[in-house]
């Protein structure tokens, strides 16, 4: 007969702890027995939760020998489908784990959808989505993993409980439609400015608006209501570059965007389509993620009336750039916000808009070589460890650079632009022929040259656009003969805007 005990002795733990077991001490008449629970009887629960016990089933197909010393560990059990958030999840531990797919209002969503509204775990119960929502806002499959992919997903439906808190925009109604559909254009951005790491950043763009991406934002009644899609993606000036962007709005930086802004204002009675033109290639250090998400986030604030504030707007587009290259504003803040601006904390969310005197008449030489440098990677080379006196080099550098700017010295902006002592040293080497340009185009007359962004974009800074084409003219020879790539150079202006609205169509 087979015995299970209910406790474990002293003596087994022990043995375990040694690595050793013991022998079984022989039985005899004199050996006390055990206490066990027989077959049938109802399990019993230790302090932790744990099921413990044998029912006939267990016994008849399980024959376990006892563990020597004490009685065997209560196995876990696999939770049910109900214990996962109302999943339906089905598998084996040896087989191909359950399936990837839950039922939200009593449709099965696939793996590619989501909502609109995350469940916060900090919100009061009666504030908390379903079950099944918070299954599918965690499932992995729900995740953005970045910006480029050629994966084809179907449309993003959006279920959103009548009770989430939203912003204070939203807290009373759905606010209504303003215009059928609005096109948003967002500028590129030069992060950093040298010694500005993760926290200075300004907005340039051409006459022509070419230098940013633009967004368009469509009601759509074919859609179901909470239903963001992404209708068409071009690349008027780039070739290929569309067919590397996913329409996967979850994979997608202005679809991530655009359903943050949504989330805050509170939609849930429209279904809104999206539209992206890039006119920024990947990974060239121009916020190219930042611009899809800034002109998205504005054109959808904007279809509903312009009801976030300026704080709200940023923190829309952060989601995206969380997603794909990190939590850092000093692209998405001048992207929405224009000029320069400083990032002065994250928690609490803290932004400081530079005023920049009218007459300062500061431009940009942008040099972009057939190079990619994903963000992620060139984050990835930076130091771990900084020297006491690089930090206060680098930190009196970013004062100066501040200073120049309400003042509008543009020689003490370039300066403070080429002093930085801790992330273009490590970048640098990793970009072919970036040493060699900057000296060429402070050779040329540019007053200060370094790395946009993470790069590989190189950016001169000057007063005025009289020696801009020389100049870069030298940088484009130095990328070539040192570098061995091919670059290609624009001459842009601070843009004082930001994201704006270019054309609306009003309601029916």
């Amino acid at each position: 007969m087979m015995y299970l005990s209910c406790r474990r002795s002293g003596r087994g733990r022990g043995s375990r702890r040694r690595g050793r077991r013991r022998a079984p001490p022989p039985r005899t008449r004199s050996t006390p027995r055990r206490r066990t629970c027989r077959t049938g009887s109802p399990p019993l629960r230790n302090s932790a939760s744990r099921t413990t016990g044998c029912t006939a089933a267990a016994a008849a197909t399980r024959p376990r020998s006892p563990r020597p010393g004490g009685g065997r560990r209560a196995g876990r059990s696999s939770p049910s489908p109900s214990a996962v958030g109302g999943g339906d999840c089905s598998g084996s531990r040896g087989g191909g784990g359950p399936r990837l797919s839950v039922t939200l209002h009593n449709k099965v969503v696939p793996k590619a959808q989501a909502q609109i509204f995350s469940p916060n775990p900090t919100l009061p119960r009666a504030h908390r989505p379903p079950p099944a929502m918070a299954a599918a806002a965690a499932s992995p499959a729900t995740a953005p993993s970045s910006f480029p992919s050629t994966r084809k997903a179907p449309l993003l439906s959006f279920r959103i409980p009548s009770k989430l808190r939203v912003s204070a925009a939203a807290a009373s109604a759905d606010p209504p439609p303003a215009f059928r559909s609005v096109t948003a254009f967002a500028p590129a951005t030069v992060a950093n400015l040298g010694p500005g790491f993760d926290f200075l950043g300004c907005a340039v763009a051409d006459a022509s608006l070419s230098l940013g991406d633009t967004v368009t934002a469509t009601l759509d009644p074919t859609l179901p209501a909470g239903t963001v899609a992404i209708s068409g993606i071009t690349s008027p000036f780039l070739p290929r570059l569309a067919e590397r962007l996913s329409r996967d709005p979850l994979r997608n930086c202005a679809g991530i965007a655009a359903v943050a802004a949504l989330r805050a204002l509170g939609v849930r009675s429209h279904g809104v389509s999206l539209s992206l033109a890039k006119g920024l290639p990947l990974g060239s250090g121009l916020g190219s993620s930042a611009a899809s998400a800034a002109a998205a986030a504005k054109a959808v604030d904007a279809l509903f009336g312009s009801l976030l504030p300026r704080d709200d707007l940023v923190l829309a587009g952060l989601e995206s750039e969380k997603a794909v290259s990190g939590f850092h504003a000093d692209n998405i803040a001048p992207a929405i916000l224009g000029s320069f601006v400083l990032v002065r904390s994250y928690e609490p969310f803290r932004l400081v808009q530079l005023p920049c005197p009218p007459a300062l008449r500061l431009c940009f030489i942008l040099v972009t070589p057939e190079f990619e440098a994903p963000t992620s990677n060139m984050r990835a080379a930076l130091p771990k460890k900084v020297t006491l006196g690089n930090h206060v080099r680098n930190s009196s550098q970013a004062a100066a650079l501040v200073a120049a700017v309400l003042l509008g010295d543009a020689t003490l902006i370039g300066s403070a632009m080429s002093s930085d002592f801790i992330v273009e040293p490590t970048r640098a080497p990793l970009i072919p022929g970036m040493a060699a340009v900057k000296a060429a185009a402070l050779e040329a007359g540019a007053l200060g040259c370094t790395i946009s962004g993470a790069g590989p974009t190189a950016v001169a800074v000057i007063e005025g656009e009289e020696n801009g084409e020389e100049i870069a003219r030298r940088m484009v020879d130095a990328f070539l003969s040192v570098g061995k790539l091919k670059a290609i150079a624009t001459v842009a202006q601070l843009d004082r805007d930001g994201a704006r609205i270019i054309s609306t169509s009003s309601l029916e």
